[in-house]
């Protein structure tokens, strides 16, 4: 079979006149690839069409954050008419046996001149790899988003669980230790007035806050209470006192009841109350974990806008609240966050989940830029017909040699794997599709990126 017999294969070539598909053919270098074999190197100049005859070539990105992906013959790739690409951004090699023919990019204009028919096919092959990139790129970027906030909510979520799980063990201990305590307070002779008191004053105790001692108070008081208590006899001082402080008990306490109660029983009544205080102490440790993992899921419902519309009106200030609690991981070791929320702003008509992931990009960048301590401000306000939202941070300031290039596709500052450069071009055009615009404006020491969307959606 001759070269233009195989490019007739090719759907775009399939119906071209005999004399022009033989020009073509002349025009072409035919290549033969084997499986792993190079067909074009990742920064090479985009210099020529590539028309694949059989086979299939697998191309891997220059930045290794990107997914690779297939072409299989009869397809046309590579560099096209009208392609602003100048060199090629991915390494291709073949998969299996491969043939390919290439027609030099010096031969484009001549090859549209004599086949016009052509233009508008490979104006849509273009098409459809524009949209094939632009969709890849979307979802590499929300996958990129995810990752930001992942590890950290897992960390999130796993302190609560790991506490409640702790606290649930230590139950068991303190249930166990309440029922040898009461079976053995039983066995003393005490009087119908001092039984019934018993539950009281432990109820009492319950309901007692102590104030808030520092650790050398704290230390102080547990020496007194413990000297206190081996003063009346009571065993295991050392071992009931922090519990007893912690109540908020004092010696002035403990002489009370050591007047209301016979000396033999109060090593057992104190760690009776003992053992019911670190009961309510566990099942409020218990409640607050359960009560912050439901807080985490919630805010994850919201933040994702999970089982609701995909477009609706947004509260931007419960989405960046969100945004904050999904990225706490990256604040809490040396971030402060400062917010000025107009709180009588409109709602927004909008897609949630998509507005989360400009915030989650902008504050990310905000707390790279700071090299994770410094100050991040979040302000929203009206101008007229738009909703602003600024963040800021004052790390360095973007350099203006740079500046003019932060939302293009791929260019990042951060080292290979630490960045897709696909952040802020993802944010601009979730803005743009919003109606909305988005700028920078930077100095050393202050950064504000502020988003602008419209009001009426």
């Amino acid at each position: 079979m001759t070269l233009a017999e195989e490019l007739r294969t090719v759907p775009e070539f399939a119906d071209l006149p005999a004399d022009g598909l033989e020009w073509l053919a002349s025009q072409m270098t035919a290549v033969e690839l084997e499986p792993g074999a190079v067909g074009v190197q990742a920064g090479e100049p985009a210099d020529r069409m590539i028309v694949l005859l059989e086979g299939e070539i697998r191309s891997q990105p220059s930045n290794s954050d990107l997914p690779a992906w297939s072409v299989q013959a009869p397809a046309v790739t590579g560099m096209l008419p009208y392609s602003r690409m100048k060199v090629f951004p991915s390494t291709g090699r073949a998969v299996v046996h491969t043939r390919a023919a290439y027609l030099p990019a010096g031969r484009f204009q001549e090859m549209l001149d004599r086949l016009p028919m052509l233009q508008p096919r490979l104006v849509s092959v273009l098409t459809d790899r524009v949209r094939r990139s632009t969709q890849m790129q979307v979802q590499t970027e929300k996958l990129a988003a995810l990752g930001k906030i992942s590890a950290g909510l897992a960390h999130e979520l796993n302190n609560p669980a790991a506490a409640a799980q702790r606290a649930a063990g230590t139950l068991r201990e303190a249930f166990q230790s309440i029922r040898e305590a009461a079976a053995r307070l039983n066995a003393h002779e005490l009087s119908v007035q001092q039984r019934a008191a018993i539950p009281v004053l432990e109820n009492d105790l319950l309901q007692r806050a102590g104030a808030p001692l520092d650790s050398l108070e704290r230390s102080d008081c547990e020496d007194r209470v413990a000297a206190g208590l081996e003063r009346h006899g009571v065993e295991r001082a050392w071992e009931l006192a922090p519990v007893l402080v912690s109540a908020g008990c004092d010696t002035a306490w403990l002489d009370d009841i050591a007047v209301q109660f016979p000396q033999d029983a109060l090593t057992d009544l104190l760690a009776r109350i003992a053992a019911s205080l670190t009961i309510g102490s566990l099942l409020a440790e218990i409640e607050h974990s359960t009560i912050r993992i439901t807080e985490l899921v919630r805010a994850i419902k919201e933040y994702t806008y999970m089982d609701q519309g995909s477009e609706q009106e947004v509260d931007i200030h419960h989405g960046l609240e969100n945004t904050l609690i999904m990225l706490r991981y990256r604040l809490k070791h040396g971030v402060e966050v400062k917010l000025d929320f107009d709180r009588s702003l409109p709602r927004v008509c909008a897609r949630g989940s998509e507005l989360n992931q400009v915030w989650t990009n902008l504050i990310d960048n905000a707390i790279d830029a700071m090299d994770g301590k410094g100050e991040l401000r979040i302000r929203t306000a009206r101008e007229l017909e738009h909703v602003v939202v600024e963040i800021a941070d004052n790390g360095p300031g973007i350099p203006q040699e740079i500046r003019d290039h932060i939302f293009e596709p791929f260019f990042t500052t951060k080292g290979v794997g630490n960045g897709t450069g696909l952040g802020l071009e993802t944010a601009r055009r979730i803005v743009r599709e919003h109606g909305g615009e988005i700028g920078v404006e930077s100095v050393p020491g202050s950064t504000r990126f502020q988003v602008r969307l419209p009001i009426d959606g």
